[in-house]
C-alpha cells in the first residue's frame, strides 16, 4: 500500500507547493507525453530524474521514495510480461528485447513519480478550485476530488485490517495463487464494509450541509497565475518541444550499441 502514499497531500510550505494546480498538472501532461514517446532507456532515465529537483524543493523525498517502492512491484510485473511476451512472438531479440522490457517498467515509475509529485503538493481544496475555474462542473470536481482525499485513506485502512488479521494467524503469503487470493477475503469484505460506512457519513453529512441547494457556487479564493508559475508553463513547452524534436529529428543511443550481443 505504499504506493498510496505519493498520493497523499502533505501541507508543506514551499515553492511547489504554491504552484497553481493547473500549471503543474500542464507540467505532469507535458512529462507524460514525452514519457509516451520514447522507448529507448537513456531518455527515460533523464526524465526519471528530471522532477528530482522538485521533490527536493517540495520537502517530499521520503513519501515520493514510498511511492516508487510500493510502484516496483507493478513495474516488475509489466518487465516480466513485456519480456516474455515479446521474446515469444519475436517482436524484439538480444539487447533490442532487454531494453524494450526496462524501458517499460521505467515509463510507468516515471509516470507514477510524476503524478505523485502533483498529489503530494496539490492541496484537494485548491484541485477543486482550479477545475471549478476550469468550468468543471462542480458534481464531477466533487467526485474527483472526494476520491483524492479518500484512496489513500482506504490504503491506510487496508493495511491496518491486513496487520490486525496477521496478528490474529491470517498467512496471506503461504500456499498457491488461488489460496492467496482466497486468503485476503478477510481483507476485503472489512474494507468493503469500512468504505461502504464512509460513504454513508458523507452522504448524510452534505444532505445537513444543503449540498447542491444553490445552482451558482461562490467561492472565497480564486487562483491567479504568479512569475513562478509562468516559469513552470515555459519549462513544460521547453520540454515537451525538446521531447517532440529528439524523437522525430535526433537518432537516440540504444543499449544495444553499448552491450555485447546476448543469447536471447
Amino acid at each position: 500500500m505504499s504506493v498510496f502514499e505519493g498520493f497523499r497531500f502533505r501541507r508543506v510550505t514551499s515553492p511547489i507547493h504554491r504552484l497553481d494546480p493547473r500549471i503543474k498538472f500542464l507540467y505532469v501532461l507535458a512529462m507524460f507525453v514525452v514519457t509516451i514517446l520514447f522507448t529507448e532507456f537513456l531518455p527515460l532515465l533523464v526524465l526519471f530524474f528530471l522532477p528530482v529537483p522538485f521533490v527536493f524543493a517540495a520537502g517530499v523525498q521520503r513519501e515520493w521514495l514510498r511511492s516508487l517502492r510500493g510502484a516496483l512491484f507493478l513495474a516488475t510485473i509489466i518487465f516480466v510480461f513485456n519480456f516474455i511476451f515479446s521474446y515469444f512472438y519475436r517482436v524484439y531479440t538480444g539487447a533490442a528485447l532487454l531494453e524494450y522490457s526496462i524501458s517499460m517498467s521505467l515509463r510507468f515509475i516515471v509516470l507514477v513519480e510524476s503524478f505523485s509529485i502533483f498529489f503530494l503538493t496539490t492541496s484537494p481544496d485548491h484541485l477543486s478550485l482550479a477545475l471549478e475555474q476550469s468550468h468543471v462542473p462542480y458534481e464531477f470536481t466533487f467526485a474527483f476530488t472526494t476520491a483524492v482525499r479518500f484512496v489513500p485513506v482506504l490504503a491506510e485502512e487496508a493495511q491496518t485490517i491486513m496487520d490486525a488479521q496477521k496478528a490474529r494467524g491470517l498467512e496471506l503469503e503461504r500456499g498457491n495463487f488461488l489460496k492467496r487470493v482466497r486468503n485476503y477475503i478477510p481483507i476485503l469484505i472489512p474494507l468493503i464494509v469500512s468504505a461502504i460506512r464512509r460513504s454513508l457519513e458523507l452522504a448524510e453529512a452534505m444532505e445537513s450541509r444543503a449540498w447542491g441547494a444553490s445552482s451558482k457556487r461562490t467561492n472565497l479564493y480564486t487562483l491567479q497565475l504568479k512569475r513562478s508559475d509562468f516559469a513552470l508553463i515555459t519549462l513544460s513547452v521547453l520540454l515537451l518541444a525538446v521531447g517532440l524534436y529528439l524523437r522525430y529529428f535526433v537518432p537516440i543511443p540504444t543499449l544495444g550499441q553499448f552491450l555485447p550481443p546476448l543469447p536471447f
